[in-house]
C-alpha cells in the first residue's frame, strides 16, 4: 500500500501542475505577446476579415456565413463526441467498480470506493463543460451568422463581432476540455498512465499552440 500511495501522490499533482503551468504560461502568453501563439494570431486574422464580411453587403456577409459554417460543424461534433464518452464512461465505471479489485497493484494505483469516484468525477467533469461550451459556442456562432448579414439598424459591426468572438473563444475552451478529459480517463489505470498522458498532451498542445509561430 505504502508504493501505491507514493505514486499517486507523487504523479498525480506533479500532472496537475504541469497541465495548469502550462495553461498559466499560454494565458500569460496571449496577454504580453500574442503574436507568439496561434490562438493570438488566429483571433487577429479573424478580427482582420471580418469588417469587410459586415460592411461590404450581403455577398461578403454570405461568405463570412460560410467560413463559420466549418466553425459550428467541429464545435457540434466536439460536443456530441464529449456527451458521448461520457455516457460511455458511466457504464464502463459501473463495471470497472464491480471488478475493481482485479485491478490490484502498485501500476493501477489506489483502487478503494472514494477513489474510484474521484477518477469518475473528475473526468465527467471535463466531458460535460466540454459539451457545455461547445453548445454554447454553437448558439453564439449561429448567432454571429444572422447579425453578419443583418442591417446596422439591427446590430452594431462591434456587437456582432463580440459574439463571434465569444463563439470561437467557446469552441477552443469546448475542444481543450475535451483533449485533457482524456488524461483523467487514462487515470482509470493507474497513476503511470496518467503522467505519461499529461505529459503528451502537454507537449501536442505546446505543438499546436506554439509550433508554428516560433520565427516570431
Amino acid at each position: 500500500m505504502g508504493i501505491v500511495l507514493d505514486l499517486s501522490t507523487i504523479f498525480v499533482p506533479f500532472s496537475l501542475f504541469l497541465t495548469v503551468g502550462y495553461h498559466v504560461f499560454l494565458w500569460h502568453s496571449l496577454k504580453r505577446k500574442p503574436s507568439v501563439t496561434a490562438m493570438g494570431m488566429e483571433t487577429w486574422r479573424r478580427k482582420a476579415w471580418f469588417r469587410p464580411f459586415k460592411e461590404d453587403g450581403e455577398k461578403m456577409g454570405l461568405l463570412g456565413v460560410q467560413i463559420m459554417r466549418n466553425s459550428i460543424m467541429e464545435a457540434i461534433l466536439i460536443s456530441l463526441a464529449a456527451i458521448t464518452i461520457n455516457i460511455a464512461l458511466a457504464a464502463f465505471t459501473n463495471n470497472a467498480y464491480s471488478a475493481r479489485h482485479s485491478l490490484s497493484g502498485s501500476v493501477f494505483g489506489s483502487q478503494s470506493g472514494l477513489m474510484f469516484g474521484l477518477k469518475y468525477f473528475s473526468a465527467s467533469l471535463f466531458l460535460l463543460t466540454s459539451f457545455l461550451c461547445s453548445s454554447m459556442g454553437v448558439g453564439c456562432l449561429i448567432a454571429a451568422s444572422f447579425l453578419i448579414n443583418s442591417s446596422d439598424e439591427f446590430s452594431s459591426s462591434v456587437y456582432a463581432e463580440m459574439i463571434m468572438e465569444r463563439g470561437f473563444m467557446l469552441g477552443v475552451v469546448g475542444k481543450r476540455m475535451l483533449w485533457m478529459a482524456f488524461p483523467f480517463l487514462a487515470w482509470m489505470l493507474g497513476p503511470i498512465s496518467f503522467m505519461v498522458s499529461t505529459v503528451a498532451l502537454v507537449w501536442g498542445l505546446y505543438q499546436l499552440d506554439f509550433g508554428g509561430n516560433r520565427h516570431h
